[in-house]
């Protein structure tokens, strides 16, 4: 029996989709939850394209909406002096003779056309932006999904909003978009650790350098899980040891984790004999990361 851990956070990122994030993510938060021992937490922040509840199935209690503020100009007091437009580096406010436009979707919600207002004739005003999905996986998984609204550019506010939910007495899993660019480093910011899914060919090694250069530069720890291991070449293993990288655990390229991943069957389900190298790859992170 594993002792009851301190709150944990453990993003789980990838240069590129395809890698095994997601099948990684959900199968380490159904072994921790299945062991007993831990308060277990997945945060799916893929939120232009979420799909873990496809791995752990929950039953989904409540949807919140994610709001940002935008501004709303009152005409009536508009003298169309043009500060707000010339504040705005995202380009959502234009003054055209004798009208003020926005337009919402580009509006980075920072308030500063205003504050700049001489007028005071610009109001903030709530627009919904996306939802996060609360509700509970078995063995008593806590759950929760951002979902960015279609035609949404800025996935920011919702990975934000998702991470609101972590909680202090919890091991917490959070699956990260993919890539490198601002979502996954939303993400994966403030994590305790970070584990790197890549995938032993030349694509998942460039991506992997790019992946490693984006945590390093967040200055959190992180270490390398191989999926699909077997294939490809000895690219990513050559590339983690010429760079002190610890490679976790390896995943090797094997049908039945294909099968089970294509009936939506969890890995912890389908190969039960995945839990105890799963929760060996926990403990491994929290040792790490409790290290003086």
């Amino acid at each position: 029996m594993r002792s009851h851990a301190p709150r944990l956070t453990l993003s789980v990122a990838s240069g590129k989709g395809g890698t095994g994030k997601t099948l990684v993510s959900t199968a380490l938060a159904k072994a921790l939850a299945a062991s007993g021992s831990y308060n277990v937490q997945l945060l799916d922040c893929d939120v232009e394209e979420p799909n873990a509840d496809l791995l752990l199935h929950p039953r989904i209690q409540h949807n919140q909406p994610v709001e940002v503020l935008i501004p709303k100009v009152k005409e009536a007091l508009c003298t169309h002096c043009g500060l707000c437009a010339q504040f705005c580096q995202s380009s959502a406010i234009a003054v055209i003779r004798d009208a003020a436009i926005t337009f919402p979707e580009l509006c980075s919600s920072c308030g500063g056309c205003a504050l700049v207002c001489p007028e005071d004739a610009i109001a903030e005003v709530p627009r919904q932006v996306g939802t996060v999905a609360k509700g509970l996986a078995e063995p008593g998984i806590e759950f929760y999904q951002g979902r960015l609204r279609v035609g949404e550019h800025r996935a920011t506010p919702t990975i934000r909003a998702t991470k609101e939910f972590i909680a202090a007495d919890s091991v917490t899993v959070i699956d990260a978009p993919p890539g490198t660019a601002c979502p996954m480093q939303e993400t994966v910011e403030d994590s305790d650790f970070c584990i790197l899914v890549t995938e032993p060919t030349p694509f998942g090694l460039s991506d992997l350098r790019l992946s490693v250069d984006t945590v390093r530069a967040l200055g959190v720890p992180f270490g390398v899980v191989i999926n699909r291991d077997g294939i490809g070449d000895a690219g990513v293993a050559d590339y983690c040891d010429e760079q002190g990288i610890e490679v976790l655990l390896r995943v090797p390229q094997d049908r039945a984790i294909g099968e089970a991943y294509s009936r939506g069957t969890n890995l912890v389900d389908a190969l039960p004999q995945w839990r105890e190298p799963l929760l060996a790859l926990h403990d491994a992170i929290a040792s790490r990361v409790s290290a003086p």
